[in-house]
């Protein structure tokens, strides 16, 4: 089909089913910007992995006796245990907090609290904060080691906390792709009516295209074409919905997170590339939908 006649079909359809192709590009908008959300959330776990990596660490909470007769840790109790953990396979340093320390860290942390100023050195525990380079293996062999030691209040292992924040993070990517997956079977199911409406509403013509020679696919190209444009239109949609949520939503909501250093920000770069992508996955997705409502039920 020539390209002037392609477009004059093309902006024909588009015209007469108005209404309806607006419905299609909003329901395909709403499709990949909950994909889009989706990839973004697993990019940024990734972030968070890669973050805390290094960061993690075991704590031993030495018991009060310990604590306050120990300020640094070359007693009979914590010494001992401090060489241990040394030797420990997958440790990478072990560095001794007394309570003094764990006093001004607490202070810092939650300065301009009340709290800060009710609690004392004396409350809180000396610590042993062990750095592994094996955050698995290492981990386990901490706990074997300071399993039944004397002096030994408890263990603290920071990666429970970012676990739980990895299933928070892991539920929002859930929930972004449930509702995909929903919105999705939505727009495939209009974008296929809207393809046999727009057939439909074209019989004449792709008849009297028929009789003088046009083969079927020349008669099934422009309704192909819509459906790709009404597809990339409203993975373009998405990609902007997922700029302008990043920049009016998500930065605030983590920017007290992020300066803290808790959860990394979510990078502009990283946003660009999946709106980029979601504008011909759009199209890809409405083309091959109207492709196979035509071959099953439209016989043009």
């Amino acid at each position: 089909m020539r390209a002037g006649l392609l477009t004059r079909e093309v902006s024909s359809g588009l015209r007469r089913n108005v209404t309806m192709t607006v419905a299609m590009v909003l329901t395909t908008a709403v499709t990949l910007m909950s994909v889009g959300a989706g990839l973004l959330v697993l990019r940024t776990i990734d972030d968070i992995s890669a973050l805390y990596a290094d960061r993690l660490e075991i704590q031993v909470a030495l018991d009060a006796e310990t604590s306050g007769a120990d300020p640094d840790c070359s007693g009979l109790v914590c010494a001992p245990l401090r060489s241990s953990l040394e030797a420990a396979p997958g440790v990478g340093a072990v560095a001794f907090e007394s309570q003094e320390q764990a006093y001004d860290r607490f202070r810092e942390l939650f300065a301009g609290q009340s709290v800060a100023d009710v609690a004392r050195p004396q409350s809180l525990p000396a610590t042993l904060r062990v750095t592994l380079t094996d955050q698995d293996g290492g981990a386990e062999a901490v706990r074997a080691v300071v399993e039944g030691q004397p002096g030994v209040r408890g263990v603290i292992d920071q990666r429970d906390v970012v676990g739980t924040l990895f299933d928070f993070l892991n539920g929002v990517r859930n929930v972004a792709f449930a509702l995909a997956v929903v919105q999705a079977l939505a727009a495939v199911l209009l974008i296929s009516n809207t393809v046999q409406v727009s057939a439909f509403t074209r019989r004449t013509e792709v008849g009297v295209m028929r009789l003088v020679g046009a083969t079927r696919w020349t008669t099934q190209l422009p309704f192909l074409v819509e459906a790709a444009i009404a597809g990339m239109v409203g993975g373009a949609l998405a990609g902007a919905g997922l700029v302008a949520a990043k920049y009016a939503v998500v930065d605030d909501l983590i920017a007290a997170i992020g300066q803290a250093g808790v959860i990394p920000p979510v990078r502009l770069s990283d946003v660009l590339l999946v709106s980029v992508l979601l504008v011909p996955v759009g199209g890809l997705v409405a083309g091959i939908t109207g492709y196979a409502t035509l071959r099953a039920y439209v016989k043009v």
